[in-house]
Order: structure tokens, then sequence, then C-alpha cells
């Protein structure tokens, strides 16, 4: 049987070509950065916020990279549960040593970043540094916090708790500042008496 050569070479290269394309476009949508120009660090928090995979990353406002992966993990010489957030950052961009990492919200739509405030030192980091980062406020729990607090007080616990709970205290007060008042009335009813005498 005839074989057309060119025909199959045509259509392998055809293939190839898809082939590498379609892996390019898989490399890129999963933010892998092969072809990409930048290097890697990590940042460690003890409460991450719900920051995800592929969320930007912003180095004094500017978009400078992304989140590549986020990994739990127990920290034996902290001794307690912590997590590392692999950085992708792009280019030349040279982040100080000392730098400030906090995981704050992008907008309405409360998309979660991270936010890098550079440092003031001259030394950078380079591949693989690690950053240690402020954790974002945990709204949970200071709800907890104050739940308890409204508990303690309603309880009569504290000085607070014991002046909004203790009606002996309540009445103290109020029979002082009465006598104030009355003190004050008092005060008023002489010095009219008297202006009325010396007029």
């Amino acid at each position: 049987m005839f074989r057309d050569e060119k025909l199959e070479m045509k259509v392998g290269l055809f293939i190839g070509i898809g082939l590498f394309l379609m892996f390019f476009i898989v490399f890129s949508i999963s933010d892998i950065y092969v072809f990409a120009k930048g290097y890697d660090i990590n940042v460690l928090f003890d409460y991450v916020n719900g920051i995800t995979t592929n969320a930007p990353v912003r180095l004094a406002g500017v978009h400078v990279g992304d989140v590549k992966e986020i990994e739990i993990f127990y920290d034996d010489e902290a001794q307690k549960t912590r997590v590392r957030i692999d950085v992708w950052i792009k280019g030349d961009t040279r982040i100080e040593r000392d730098a400030i990492a906090r995981i704050n919200t992008l907008g309405l739509l409360g998309e979660q970043y991270l936010e890098i405030s550079p440092g003031t030192t001259n030394r950078f980091l380079k591949t693989g540094d690690t950053l240690v980062g402020k954790n974002p406020v945990n709204v949970g729990m200071q709800m907890e916090r104050v739940s308890e607090l409204m508990e303690k007080l309603s309880e009569g616990q504290g000085t607070l708790g014991k002046l909004l709970v203790d009606d002996t205290l309540y009445n103290d007060l109020e029979t002082i500042f009465g006598r104030l008042s009355r003190g004050k009335a008092l005060s008023e009813n002489f010095l009219s008496k008297k202006r009325s005498m010396t007029t």
C-alpha cells in the first residue's frame, strides 16, 4: 500500500505542536512558573484566615507574586501547629529580611491576599528563605472572648460586673448623687436669698 511520508510528517508535527501548546496552557493555568523569572520564599503563620492558593502577593501595595502552596505542619521547635505559605516572587523584586507579612482582605468581595510591608535593612530574602508573618485577627476567637466577658459581667465578676449586678452599690451611688443634687439646690436657694437681701 502506498504511504505518503510527507503527510505523516505533517500530521506528526501538528500533533507535536498541539501537545506542546496543551502542556504550556496547563502549566500556565496551574501557575507552575516554569518559564517565568522569579524565586520562592516561605512565610510562616499560626493562623491564615482563609487565604488560598493563587492568592495575590503585594509588596507596598504592588502585585509582585502569588501564593503557590499552603501547608499545615507541626513545628517541633515552637511546639505548636503552624502554616507555611510557599510564595512565588516575580522578577528581580527584592524583599528585605525584616519585612512584615500580613494577610489582608482585598475589596468588598473579601478576597484574601498576602501583603508585605517593606523593611529597613539592606539585606534581602533569597530563594528558600523564610519570613515570619504577623497573624491576622481571628474574628471567631475575638467574639468568643467578648461572649466570655459578657458572661462574667452578668455573673457580677470584677468591678464593672459588681456595679451592674449589685443593687447595694447602685443604691449607694443613687444616694450620693441625690445628696449632691439636694446640696446644690440648697446652695442655689441660699445664694438667691442672699442676692434678694442685698438688693
